[in-house]
This record gives structure tokens, C-alpha cells and sequence, in this order.
């Protein structure tokens, strides 16, 4: 009964993460979208970064938005920028790591554009500078952390917003920060299909 008590916990520890991320978090969801729609109706993109399984979940919602979420509908300017591993590795060879995401948003990036920035804990020094480069490209910051968001929480500026989920448990964060993406590209879905 040991295993079975264990896929229990598992099931309850995420279910009392995603409550406590509905109570604290659902506006903040809702004007992430609110964002993220302002940004497409601009005819803007969305960069979404992250490492490990972080840079899963970003992949995750580029691909969501570029190709579908529930219903078919004309693909969204969203782009992971850690998809491509030959551009990755090239930027790793000739500078470091911590310059991976940075240097491609000082090419790719536009005011208007909007980091959609994904951590469980907040830490990475590619993340923090990835933030550095967006704002001085002159974007807006969407950032999903987790614990107590490490340093990125005070990268972001005043207008910007973070959603971080209460936990320490990478596990349980990359859970809630799935749910809450889900939520982004059905807040985008129904804002400008009504899907």
C-alpha cells in the first residue's frame, strides 16, 4: 500500500498548491492575459525563456499559441528561445551561459514585445539577464517563479508582474506554472476567438 499512498500524497500536495495559487494568484493571471493579449493585438511577440523544465514549459506555451490550444485558430508570434540548441551552444561557445537568452533578445526583441520568463526558484544568471536585456530592449516582463522567486522577483519593475507559486518543490511548481499557462492561452483563445 506504500506506493499507492505515495501517488496519493502526490495528487493532494499539487491539488493544495493549486489552491493556494487560485487564491493568491487568479487576478495576477488575469492581467497577465489582459498583457499578453495587448501585446498580440499589437502585432508584438511573445520570448519565452527557461531552463531544464522550465525551458519544457516555455517550449510548451510557444508551441500552444504558434499552433493551437483547444480549438484550431491562426497561429500566435511566440517564439522559446531555448528551442534552438545550435544557436544555444554557439552563444555558450563564444560568450557563457548566463548570456544564452540575453544576447538573443538584444537581436530579437522590440518594445512591445513581452519575456514570458519561467524558473521554479528564480535563480538562473541566464534568466536574470535575460530580464536585463528585455527591459533594454524596452519590453514588459511576465515572470513565473516559484519559493520565494529568488532574484528575479527584483529585477521586475512595478507594472510588471510575477507569478509565483508557494512552494519549494520543483515538482509541484512545474505542475502549478503548466496550469498556469494553460490558463494564459485560454484567456488569449477566448479573448480574440471567443474560443
Amino acid at each position: 500500500m506504500e506506493l499507492e499512498d505515495r501517488i496519493v500524497s502526490q495528487f493532494h500536495n499539487s491539488m493544495e498548491i493549486n489552491a493556494q495559487t487560485i487564491e493568491h494568484y487568479t487576478p495576477l493571471i488575469a492581467e497577465a492575459g489582459e498583457l499578453l493579449l495587448q501585446c498580440l493585438v499589437t502585432e508584438s511577440k511573445i520570448l519565452c525563456v527557461g531552463n531544464g523544465g522550465a525551458g519544457a514549459l516555455s517550449q510548451h506555451f510557444a508551441a500552444l499559441l504558434l499552433s493551437r490550444f483547444r480549438h484550431e485558430r491562426p497561429g500566435l508570434p511566440a517564439l522559446a528561445l531555448n528551442a534552438d540548441s545550435a544557436v544555444m551552444s554557439a552563444i555558450t561557445e563564444d560568450s557563457s551561459f548566463a548570456e544564452v537568452y540575453a544576447k538573443q533578445i538584444r537581436a530579437l526583441g522590440q518594445p512591445g514585445d513581452i519575456l514570458l520568463a519561467i524558473s521554479p526558484d528564480g535563480r538562473g544568471t541566464s534568466l536574470v539577464q535575460a530580464i536585463q536585456a528585455a527591459h533594454d530592449r524596452e519590453m514588459q516582463v511576465i515572470a513565473l517563479t516559484g519559493g520565494d522567486g529568488g532574484n528575479m522577483t527584483a529585477l521586475l519593475a512595478r507594472d510588471e508582474i510575477e507569478i509565483c507559486i508557494p512552494s519549494d518543490d520543483e515538482a509541484l511548481v512545474y505542475d502549478a506554472q503548466l496550469l498556469v499557462l494553460h490558463c494564459l492561452c485560454d484567456l488569449i483563445d477566448h479573448q480574440l476567438f471567443g474560443a
